[in-house]
C-alpha cells in the first residue's frame, strides 16, 4: 500500500466518491455541491443541489444521476448540465444510489429520521428501472448506506450499518432482487459507503472505527487503512482503478447542528494492489 495523499480539504460533510472519465467526483453535502477532482486537485463544480443526503451515480450513458432526498427526487444532470427529474418517490428520506451497467438504478433510504429523533423504523430499496418504472426491491435493512453492483450485474451489496454487516441480493433479469444472505459479518465495523474490487472483496468506510477496510465475502478483514477522522465512502479508481480514494471528516454527531466540524472534510487517496471492479 502507497502512502496517504490528501487530494482535496477544508470542505463539509464529503461523501459518495465516484471515479468517471479521469476525474473524481465527490458531494459536499454541507455545500450542497457536487465536484469534480482531478488528480491535480484542480476542483469545479458540476451541480448544485440543496439536499442532505447527495449521493450521485453514473448511467452507462455517462449521465450523472444525483439525489435529492428533501423533495424525494432522482435527477439527472443532462449534457448541458441542467438537471430533470429521474425518478419521483413521492417522499423524502433518501439515502445512497448506484447504477448498474444496464441503467437499472438502485436508491435506498432509512424508515424514520435519526436527526430528529423520530422512531426507529428499518429501510429499504427502491428500484428505478431502465423502463422508468419504480418499486421496492428490498426491506428490512435497518440503516442502509453504501451500494456495490458486481460487474458481472449480478448482485447488489448493501451497506446495513446498524446490523454491521453487508447484505447481498442476487439481481434478476427485470432488475428485482432475490436470495437475500449476509455477505459479511463485520463485527464492530459500522459501514458507510462501499466499493468493490476484482477479487470480490469489498472495501467499506467507518465513521466511529476512523477507518476503510477491505473485508471477503464471510467478513474475514484483508486490509486495514486507519484514519484520523471519520471514514464516510471510498471508491477505486485512478488509472488503473488501484487508487483508493476516501472522503473523511470530523464527526460531531447525527443530531449536533453541523454534524461535522466544518472545514474538516478532506478527500484522501492511497494505491493499493488489487483494482476495482463493478459500480460505483
Amino acid at each position: 500500500m502507497g502512502e496517504m495523499q490528501t487530494l482535496l480539504a477544508g470542505r463539509g460533510l464529503v461523501e459518495s466518491p465516484r471515479w468517471h472519465r479521469d476525474q473524481l467526483y465527490v458531494s459536499d453535502w454541507s455545500a450542497g455541491e457536487v465536484v469534480a477532482v482531478d488528480l491535480a486537485g484542480r476542483v469545479e463544480v458540476v451541480a448544485r443541489v440543496a439536499s442532505l443526503p447527495l449521493c450521485t451515480a453514473w448511467l452507462p450513458d455517462n449521465r450523472l444521476v444525483i439525489v435529492s432526498s428533501a423533495d424525494g427526487r432522482l435527477l439527472r444532470r443532462e449534457p448541458d448540465g441542467t438537471l430533470t427529474t429521474h425518478a419521483d418517490f413521492g417522499r423524502p428520506g433518501w439515502n445512497d444510489v448506484v447504477a448498474d451497467g444496464r441503467g437499472n438504478v438502485y436508491v435506498n433510504g432509512a424508515g424514520s429520521n435519526p436527526m430528529t429523533g423520530e422512531a426507529f423504523r428499518p429501510g429499504s430499496v427502491f428500484l428505478a428501472a431502465v423502463d422508468g418504472s419504480l418499486r421496492q426491491v428490498a426491506d428490512d435493512i435497518a440503516f442502509p448506506n453504501g451500494m456495490a453492483v458486481t460487474a458481472d450485474n449480478a448482485t447488489l451489496i448493501v451497506a446495513d450499518s446498524y446490523r454491521h454487516c453487508l447484505v447481498a441480493f442476487d439481481i434478476n433479469a427485470d432488475g428485482g432482487l432475490s436470495n437475500r444472505r449476509v455477505w459479511a459479518d463485520l463485527g464492530n465495523g459500522v459501514p458507510d459507503g462501499i466499493c468493490m474490487d476484482v477479487q470480490d472483496a469489498v472495501w467499506y468506510a467507518d465513521v466511529p472505527n476512523r477507518r476503510c477496510a477491505r473485508v471477503a465475502e464471510g467478513g474475514e478483514v484483508l486490509q486495514t487503512v486507519a484514519l484520523d477522522r471519520g471514514g464516510f465512502a471510498c471508491a477505486l479508481g485512478g488509472p488503473d482503478r488501484t487508487t483508493l480514494f476516501i472522503t473523511a471528516a470530523e464527526w460531531q454527531g447525527m443530531t449536533a447542528s453541523q454534524m461535522v466540524t466544518p472545514g474538516s472534510g478532506q478527500v484522501l487517496a492511497v494505491q493499493v494492489d488489487v483494482p476495482g471492479a463493478g459500480w460505483p
